[in-house]
């Protein structure tokens, strides 16, 4: 008979969560804010995964006959095999005579990799520890007291700090932005299951004994997914804004590889007289995460409860 009604339970709780899920992705299509976001972040996609077909030429070739030129110069430089062609830098040069728009188009690529990277890692790793911390008693004051000493340090400076330990690289400061990420991950977690584990289903399947991870990973974590995909949008965005002011302080992305914080940070000191080098990263920079910024409100209106206009 025990074996029975925890079925009916699981079954019937189930049954629930698959519905609401379905009910909340189609409200979610069905939001501007999501369409809007999501449009420009497919189109930010493209560019990174096409960035070799449009890109004109490779993003860290030297030219120093053609430096520092403004958007639209028609340029000379020397191809491979000796003989002269010439080209429309359509987002100038820097200062070593470099391709602003091909190295912008590369550095979509990185800042893409950084934002999901940094998002699906803090995710991960919050999640296992806030599904302890709300469910475990004990464990529970020992893991947010870590958590709130970490959350007591400004983000950036702590990103600094990891990143000053070790060589700058790409995981280096991927880590890095992970790291001060993690509690506020962890803190939603937990509120989430501290909240779901005394609804009725719970407590019905506490008093037939359901085990303990069956109980977390069946009934109380679908509960997370709705907001940790909210909170995952607004920690990629920013992690790419983290790791341009990395680059921009020069500890961040190597300089050999091509990130919009490292065309900002090489063009910051001619700024007054060559902007462009900083405005064009930037307007990308900008753009990428405002798209992921609405996106995210848009999800936040529609799978909280709370915040949805339709339930």
């Amino acid at each position: 008979m025990s074996a029975i009604t925890e079925e009916v339970v699981d079954s019937a709780s189930i049954a629930a969560a698959s519905t609401k899920r379905k009910s909340l992705w189609a409200l979610a299509l069905r939001n501007t804010a999501v369409i809007f976001g999501g449009t420009i972040l497919l189109v930010m996609l493209a560019i990174a995964i096409l960035a070799p077909v449009l890109g004109t030429v490779d993003p860290t070739r030297i030219d120093p006959a053609a430096r520092n030129k403004p958007p639209g110069t028609e340029i000379t430089f020397r191809l491979d095999d000796g003989k002269t062609a010439k080209r429309v830098v359509l987002m100038g040069t820097d200062s070593l005579g470099r391709d602003v728009y091909s190295r912008v188009l590369y550095g979509t690529r990185v800042s893409l990799v950084i934002g999901v990277a940094v998002a699906i890692a803090s995710i991960a790793i919050g999640l296992v520890i806030g599904l302890v911390s709300g469910y475990v008693r004990w464990a529970d004051g020992i893991i947010m007291r870590v958590m709130d000493g970490l959350m007591a340090i400004p983000g950036i400076l702590l990103a600094i700090a990891l990143v000053s330990i070790w060589r700058a690289g790409l995981i280096t400061v991927i880590f890095a932005i992970v790291v001060p990420d993690v509690p506020r991950v962890v803190r939603l977690v937990r509120s989430v299951v501290l909240s779901v584990r005394e609804e009725p289903y719970v407590e019905g399947a506490i008093s037939v004994g359901t085990p303990t991870w069956t109980l977390m990973f069946r009934h109380i974590l679908p509960n997370t997914v709705a907001p940790l995909i909210v909170q995952g949008t607004f920690i990629a965005a920013a992690a790419i804004i983290a790791e341009a002011i990395l680059s921009f302080l020069g500890i961040g992305i190597p300089p050999e590889i091509p990130s919009w914080g490292n065309i900002m940070a090489e063009g910051r000191t001619l700024f007054r007289v060559f902007p462009h080098n900083i405005l064009f990263p930037g307007i990308f920079l900008a753009l990428t995460v405002l798209a992921i910024n609405i996106m995210g409100d848009g999800l936040r209106d529609t799978l909280d409860p709370k915040m949805s206009k339709k339930v």
